[in-house]
């Protein structure tokens, strides 16, 4: 099977070329925002689009920016798959949601997204679901290498005795290398056009994620930090509003025959990756 990852530079495209031999481009070598360069999905089986912007804060003042590569350039992709009759996967995210539900979001839930970052998503998702692709929406993910918010954590961690973290926001940390694993199998199910999640077992908040975080660390080495602070959203504002609660329902890609691992196994792998290096 020939397989395409845009966006190879990214966490999610090291982590699926880690995995499999497949071209995995960045965007000097192929533009998702340019049609013409589109089409240089030919003579591939699979695609998977893992290119995107992700700057959630940014967005929100680079707007034309953010739908040119997560609508437009799904939208290309998609279509040139679809001419040529070929499988297509497209990742997009928990932000596709308001985060004002109680129960894990299922792929037929309403989406209502908060800021212009879930706003291109979601109409990315549109775009891609028109030309016969498939979509699969993941959260919080996290890789070797980063940038993530575990970089972020354990750069902290290191310097300051007390971290603020906000634990009213509630979602799905989830290691690429799994994400990674579950799209290379999904390409290999009977072609449908459909919606799926995937985000690793056990939801958490950030407050939460970053304990899990420091204490995976303070195993392997000493840091500053003594305590992190539980803080609210309302504590830390940003540009963009951010869903209280994104956690998502992984029940449909479970029936498929793939079972997302809990998180806290990729954690330790990065953790361990981000100590060593």
């Amino acid at each position: 099977m020939k397989i395409l990852v845009t966006g190879g530079r990214g966490q999610l495209g090291r982590s699926i070329a880690a995995r499999a031999n497949v071209w995995a481009p960045d965007v000097d070598e192929l533009d998702i925002c340019d049609p013409a360069q589109a089409a240089r999905v030919a003579g591939h089986d699979l695609v998977i689009n893992a290119a995107a912007y992700t700057a959630v804060d940014k967005a929100e003042s680079e707007r034309d920016r953010a739908f040119a590569i997560n609508r437009d350039g799904a939208g290309h992709l998609a279509r040139a798959c679809a001419e040529r009759g070929i499988r297509f996967l497209h990742v997009s995210t928990d932000y596709v949601f308001d985060g004002t539900g109680t129960r894990p979001y299922r792929e037929d839930d309403p989406i209502a997204p908060l800021g212009v970052y879930g706003a291109s998503k979601a109409e990315g998702e549109q775009a891609v679901h028109e030309a016969g692709g498939t979509v699969v929406r993941t959260s919080w993910l996290f890789a070797e290498g980063g940038p993530s918010f575990v970089h972020t954590m354990l750069r902290l961690a290191k310097d300051r005795p007390v971290l603020r973290v906000v634990a009213d926001q509630h979602g799905c940390p989830t290691y690429a290398g799994d994400l990674a694993d579950a799209l290379l199998a999904l390409g290999k199910l009977p072609t449908i056009a459909a919606t799926y999640h995937y985000c690793n077992a056990g939801a958490a908040t950030w407050h939460a994620f970053a304990t899990a975080i420091v204490d995976e660390a303070r195993r392997r080495v000493p840091l500053a930090c003594e305590r992190i602070e539980a803080i609210t959203t309302a504590e830390y504002p940003t540009p963009a509003k951010r869903p209280a609660y994104s956690v998502l329902d992984t029940t449909k890609i479970r029936q498929a025959g793939i079972v997302p691992p809990p998180w806290q196994a990729g954690l330790a792998r990065v953790v361990a990756h981000a100590l060593e290096s």
